[in-house]
């Protein structure tokens, strides 16, 4: 998240994605810096995973990454 917002703080969209598991962490992660990044969550684990199943989470994931970085593009603009 400090990465993030680094970014956004030199007018760099930026977003990232985590999985599930972490969703408590990025919410205190948030409320402790008062801020907010664009994220995207998928499946837990992915350590463990086969070329073809993270090729599944890639593509289930792919809409929702993409409208992220657009969504931000639009803002910018």
């Amino acid at each position: 998240m400090h990465d993030i917002m680094d970014l956004e703080s030199r007018g760099i969209p930026g977003g990232y994605i985590l999985t599930e598991e972490f969703r408590e962490a990025d919410l205190a992660q948030a409320k402790a810096l008062g801020f907010t990044a664009m994220k995207v969550f998928v499946g837990h684990p992915i350590q463990d995973r086969t070329d073809a199943e993270m090729a599944v989470i890639v593509d289930k994931a792919f809409a929702e990454v993409l409208a992220m970085v657009v969504e931000q593009k639009e803002v910018l603009n």
